[in-house]
């Protein structure tokens, strides 16, 4: 599988996400040519060559030409026109493909989500300001279609270094992190960098948590090509750049991150338990286990354990104090190797059943679905066993 890491030593933001996917080959005349078909002018593109602490790499930058802009003032790109139904049909009437299109405007709607929450307004009363100027749009547009274009099946990217201070913006001085990236950010592993200085850019939290399949260390993979995006500004401590990885991972193997919840329990009914784990399945929980332990003054209690995707984090443990007698949830980020695999559909003798074939390297083996394989029992009087018994029968594969 073509994966791509990005390593975001220095931060993110969308010009360098653009750079990067340059500097690693990305045809500019390509992008170019795609960006084109956007309905709107004004604007001009430039690659150019420029190092960092000795480190060369791509500067990618959007020049907007201002007499053109100030003519057509607010008629065209003015406040009223910078709304989410613009820029939906702005992207829509672009030469993309469907995917390109789609990924990018459920970028966009995710700002307008955390846009509108910060500014107490719907998402489609939003005025984008700075992300949704003519080189934002360009931003989200031309990486969705690079990482396509690119064949990128999966994107992974590093803890975030977050900086600190303040920076000017349309609706004044507002400190960094930006409300927006903050939001964004939720449930993504983040750091404190140090720099007085914006790091993550809100377009850059809203294409990494829009595009990114997990976040953490850098997976095991066959490096392939690496591309480094330069940033506008002289870090003091660090040279500033975005860092991209592409190669592939190991065949039947991927690995993502994963936040695992726990909490011990000395003092719940059984049948709460059962209750709890329902809910947390039924809200998306990859995995809910109780585990025996010995809490203190000798009390037996039961460890709960649950583990989900990252931005899951706090809709699952609200859960959990709501349905439990905890007083305190400890939570933490971690990784998984998950083997490849896929949903098939089997003619059996009592009709079709739905399995999960589970991939390893040339050979796969075939999983029974429990409340497939349940409903097929009843439906005909038969055993469990019996199915799943067929079902072993069939498991393994040359």
């Amino acid at each position: 599988m073509k994966t791509a890491y990005l390593d975001c030593f220095s931060g993110l933001s969308g010009d360098m996400f653009l750079g990067s996917l340059l500097d690693a080959g990305l045809s500019f005349d390509q992008l170019k040519q795609c960006l084109q078909t956007l309905p709107f002018h004004g604007y001009d593109l430039e690659l150019r060559r420029e190092t960092r602490n000795r480190i060369s790499g791509t500067r990618f930058m959007v020049h907007l030409d201002e007499a053109h802009h100030k003519k057509l003032g607010h008629k065209e790109h003015g406040h009223k026109n910078r709304g989410l139904k613009t820029i939906s049909e702005t992207i829509d009437q672009g030469d993309l493909t469907d995917s390109v299109k789609k990924k990018s405007m459920a970028i966009f709607e995710s700002l307008a989500r955390v846009e509108g929450h910060i500014h107490n307004l719907p998402p489609d009363q939003v005025h984008f300001h700075e992300v949704g100027a003519v080189d934002s749009i360009i931003d989200i547009v031309g990486t969705v279609y690079a990482l396509e274009i690119l064949g990128i099946e999966r994107l992974l990217v590093s803890p975030l270094p977050l900086g600190s201070g303040f920076v000017k913006t349309a609706h004044g001085r507002i400190p960094v992190p930006a409300p927006a990236t903050l939001a964004l950010l939720k449930g993504v592993p983040v750091l404190n960098s140090g720099v007085q200085q914006e790091m993550v850019t809100p377009t850059g939290a809203a294409l990494a948590t829009g595009l990114a399949a997990s976040f953490g260390p850098m997976p095991p993979m066959v490096v392939q090509h690496v591309g480094y995006g330069v940033g506008s500004r002289e870090l003091p401590d660090r040279p500033n750049l975005l860092r991209i990885i592409i190669g592939h991972e190991e065949h039947g193997k991927q690995t993502d991150t994963v936040v695992v919840l726990e909490t011990n329990l000395d003092d719940m009914r059984p049948e709460g338990l059962g209750y709890l784990m329902e809910r947390l399945l039924e809200a998306g929980a990859l995995d809910v286990v109780f585990l025996p332990v010995q809490m203190k003054k000798n009390r037996p209690g039961v460890q709960v354990q649950v583990i989900g995707r990252p931005e899951q984090k706090d809709p699952l443990m609200e859960i959990m104090v709501q349905e439990t007698t905890t007083l305190g949830i400890r939570f933490r980020y971690t990784r998984r190797m998950v083997l490849e695999r896929n949903r098939e559909v089997v003619e059996s003798p009592w009709g079709k059943i739905a399995v999960k074939r589970v991939i390893r390297g040339k050979s796969s083996r075939l999983v029974p679905e429990y409340d497939v394989c349940r409903e097929t029992a009843l439906k005909n009087n038969i055993p469990l066993r019996d199915i799943y018994q067929w079902i072993d029968s069939l498991k393994f594969k040359g």
